[in-house]
């Protein structure tokens, strides 16, 4: 079973475009396929650039990919929940015990109220789902002005995840448009998540550097 395979599995998608659809209902920004793609290969990419192994950066796809199937049940928790219908789906397709137990582990601690970077699956994973900022994540520009995550995702005009295996340092670099989002309106939202993803940087042991700007803040 392959990254490949789940990325094509009918059952795997039903449910990641189905939380999609409640999660549009709901307000939030978008999470659909195009975001799990994006997290399962910055995953992959972090763990290959600090030489992980082949099989180590193949579970980190198959847990990037599918780390948001949960919100099909409810937001709420989408992390435990998700983890479980991971485990029911990667149970009926033969996966290895020891490969599930490391990729539902990854989804069932991504979210940031009760995250932690268990492995080093989980820190990428983590790392690559809250960098994913930007301006097309935001699905009505209407929004924009009453919405302080959909200003926040909108104002990023550029965004780029550097990952420096020789220097073992992550940099998440933002363009921001002040005109649109204050960067003190950036930290009131994803402060939180900055800060997990400076624990899951150590946990691969490297550090995490945000730069907004040309300035950095972390």
């Amino acid at each position: 079973m392959t990254y490949h395979d789940i990325k094509h599995n009918a059952e795997v998608n039903e449910l990641l475009k189905k939380g999609n659809q409640n999660l549009g209902l709901l307000g939030f920004t978008d999470h659909s396929q195009a975001h799990c793609i994006h997290v399962a290969e910055t995953a992959a990419h972090i763990l290959k650039k600090f030489d992980y192994s082949a099989h180590d950066i193949e579970l980190a796809k198959i847990a990037g990919y599918m780390h948001d199937i949960g919100n099909m049940i409810n937001r709420c928790d989408h992390a435990q929940s998700g983890g479980i219908l991971a485990f029911n789906i990667l149970r009926s397709l033969d996966v290895n015990p020891k490969d599930i137990a490391l990729i539902v582990g990854a989804i069932g601690h991504h979210d940031e109220k009760t995250a932690a970077p268990v492995s080093p699956i989980a820190a990428a994973l983590i790392l690559a789902d809250k960098s994913d900022v930007r301006r097309s994540r935001v699905r009505n520009s209407k929004t924009v002005s009453t919405d302080i995550h959909d200003r926040v995702n909108y104002a990023v005009v550029d965004s780029e995840l550097e990952v420096d295996g020789e220097d073992r340092v992550i940099i998440l670099r933002l363009k921001i448009d002040t005109d649109i989002c204050p960067v003190m309106e950036y930290f009131e939202i994803f402060l939180e998540r900055m800060v997990l993803c400076k624990k899951s940087a150590a946990r691969l042991d490297c550090s995490f550097e945000l730069i907004i700007n040309d300035t950095r803040l972390l």
